[in-house]
C-alpha cells in the first residue's frame, strides 16, 4: 500500500538495496518489494536472501546484462496491469546495470515508473574519504585493456573534481598503476566492504596504495577514489619536477613530459626542456 493505504498501482518501481549491510534497507523499500507482484533483479539468489531477510516471498524473475529483449517485453507487459519492483544486487538500480533500457522502455510505454531511494556506494565512499565532495564525477568502471584505461584517465586528469570508480579486486593494482601514471601526486582513496563488518577506507598516493595492496591483496567490491588536481599545481615549478623526476626513473621522456602536461596544464615544450636538463643533471 501507499502511505495513505492505497494499493500500489501497476507500474515499475526502482528500489535501492543494502549495499552490505540488510540492515540499511529503507521501511519504504521493504513495504514495496512486500506489495509488488514480481520483483526483477540480477541474481535471484542474491534478492532472494534479501527477501529471506525481510519475510516476504514473491516471484523473482531474472533480468541482467545477458537477458534477451524478449525478457525486457514480459516485464513491461506485466507492468501495464501489475506493480513490479526493479532491484540489482546491491544498491540503486541503473548505476553500472541494465536497467536503464527498461526505464527507457517503460516511459515509451506510458507506464508510469517510480524511483525508491536508498543505499549508495558511490556516496557512502566519498562520505568516508575525507576527498573534496563539493564536486564530483561517478565515471563507473575504468576499461579491462591498459590503453583504453590510460586514455580514460587521462580524458578525466583535467577536471576538477574528485572521481569515483567501481573497481573489483583482481583489477586493483592494475587501475592504481594506471593513475600513478597518469596522475601521481594526485591523493587516492580505496573503499572496500562498504557497511559490512570488514569495512576499509584507505587513503595515499596511488603508489602508496598499489605498494600496499600489492602485499596485502584485497578482497570485496570496491570504490575507488581520485581527488582532484591540487591548486596551483600547473604553475608550480618544484611540483612538475619532482613528478619528471619520478617518471624519468621508469618512462623515456617523451612519455614523461606528455604524463606531466596532461596532469598538470603546463607547456610541453618547456617541460621537456626540462626534463632534458633533469636528465643530464
Amino acid at each position: 500500500m501507499t502511505q495513505d493505504g492505497a494499493p500500489l498501482a501497476p507500474g515499475l518501481y526502482i528500489v535501492a538495496t543494502p549495499i552490505g549491510n540488510l540492515g540499511d534497507i529503507t521501511i519504504r523499500a521493504a513495504a514495496t518489494l512486500a506489495q509488488v507482484e514480481t520483483i526483477a533483479c540480477e541474481d535471484t539468489r542474491v534478492t532472494g536472501k534479501l527477501l529471506k531477510h525481510l519475510g516476504i516471498a514473491k516471484p523473482l524473475w531474472r533480468y541482467d546484462d545477458h537477458s534477451a529483449p524478449k525478457d525486457r517485453e514480459r516485464l513491461i507487459e506485466a507492468m501495464r496491469s501489475k506493480p513490479v519492483a526493479l532491484v540489482s544486487d546491491a544498491g540503486m538500480p541503473l548505476v553500472s546495470d541494465p536497467g536503464y533500457r527498461l526505464v527507457i522502455d517503460a516511459k515509451e510505454a506510458g507506464i508510469p515508473v517510480t524511483a525508491l531511494p536508498g543505499a549508495n556506494a558511490p556516496l557512502t565512499a566519498l562520505a568516508l574519504s575525507g576527498l573534496p565532495n563539493d564536486r564530483f564525477l561517478f565515471a563507473g568502471f575504468l576499461p579491462n585493456k591498459e590503453k583504453a584505461r590510460l586514455d580514460m584517465l587521462e580524458e578525466l586528469a583535467p577536471v576538477r573534481t574528485t572521481l569515483i570508480f567501481f573497481e573489483t579486486a583482481p583489477r586493483l593494482g592494475k587501475s592504481l598503476a594506471a593513475i600513478a601514471a597518469v596522475m601521481p601526486e594526485r591523493e587516492v582513496a580505496v573503499a572496500r566492504e562498504l557497511t559490512k563488518f570488514y569495512e576499509e577506507c584507505r587513503s595515499g598516493t596511488s603508489a602508496e596504495l598499489l605498494a600496499h595492496y600489492t602485499a596485502n591483496p584485497p578482497k570485496g567490491e570496491i570504490v575507488l577514489l581520485v581527488g582532484p588536481p591540487g591548486e596551483g599545481s600547473e604553475t608550480d615549478p618544484a611540483h612538475a619536477d619532482a613528478m619528471l623526476q619520478d617518471l624519468l626513473k621508469t618512462e623515456k621522456a617523451s612519455k614523461a613530459v606528455a604524463q606531466v602536461a596532461k596532469a598538470t596544464g603546463m607547456d610541453r615544450k618547456a617541460l621537456y626542456a626540462r626534463a632534458m636538463e633533469l636528465k643530464g643533471a
